[in-house]
Formats: C-alpha cells, structure tokens, sequence
C-alpha cells in the first residue's frame, strides 16, 4: 500500500493548503456566504432573463445557478462566440466562447458565449446593475466589429468598476 500510494497519488500534508482550505471552508459556513451565493443566483437570473428580452437565445431557457449559456445561432448566425469574446474582452467584460448543444462550428470558433456572475457580484452588482450589464453585453453581440461601440461599452465598464470597487 506504501508503494502504491505513496508518492505517486498522495504526499504530505502542505500546512499552507490546509490553512487555505480551512478559511475557505470557514467562509462556506458563513451567513454572508449564503448571502453571496443566493445574490450569485439572482444576478444570473437576472442576467438570463434580459439577455432574452433583447433577444437573445440561451440554452435551456435561463438558468439555476450561476451560469448563462447564450446560443448565438438564432439571432447573430454569421457572429460567433470568439468575435464576442474579443470585444467583450476589449470592452473589459471578461467570459469565454463556448459550443452550444448541436454546435455547427468547431469548439476551438464555436456559437455559443458562457457568462458568470460570481466576479460582479463579489463586487456588489444588484440586480439592476446586473440588468445594465446584460444590456452592454447585448451592444457587443450585436455590433462586435464596431469600434466605437467597443469603446463606449469598455467606458461604461470603467465606471460601473469603479461604482462596484473590489476593496473600500
């Protein structure tokens, strides 16, 4: 058992990892973290929910948990999930491209945008900033390639990080 265990699949305990895990575990148990993780929720749903009201499609409707899986297909079919990512990337909202069910294109130019809510709402995004971002979110999907679009969009990003600060 020694040789087959030991070093190959378990080594020493690392006193930093135990001390990290702890925290985290400590944090899990807290009401703020319950509190942080039903925000995480709503601002998806949110997300999802308006996101649809300016027309675009989603996989599976909406969402349960922090996650938003837009199909481009039905409303952009020429645009894919790289050309949104890039903008948005250059816009300064960080997400990935991402195949969709019954992807068309290939994983690595796919149809499909993945978008998560954890990182604004540890900033303290609400629901109706969450609504503003789905907004400037849809201004990129719909003129990517527009430069001057990209730029307002990035300025806005700039204020709402500002609004919405990591640290006080």
């Amino acid at each position: 058992i020694d040789k087959a265990v030991f070093p190959g699949a378990q080594g020493g305990p690392l006193m930093h990892n135990i001390a990290g895990k702890a925290v985290g575990f400590g944090e899990a148990l807290s009401e703020e973290f319950d509190a942080y993780a039903e925000q995480t929720v709503k601002n998806a749903q949110v997300l999802a929910e308006r996101l649809q009201e300016n027309g675009l499609s989603l996989v599976s409707g909406g969402t349960d948990n922090h996650l938003v899986l837009v199909d481009l297909r039905p409303s952009h079919p020429e645009t894919t999930g790289k050309d949104v990512e890039a903008a948005l990337d250059a816009a300064g909202i960080v997400m990935n491209a991402n195949t969709v069910p019954g992807e068309t294109r290939s994983a690595f130019d796919p149809s499909g945008i993945r978008l998560g809510t954890p990182a604004i709402t540890t900033r303290g995004f609400d629901e109706a900033a969450t609504r503003e971002v789905a907004d400037l979110i849809t201004r990129i999907v719909d003129d990517y390639d527009d430069e001057a679009v990209v730029e307002e969009v990035a300025a806005r990003v700039d204020e709402l990080a500002d609004e919405y600060p990591l640290y006080e």
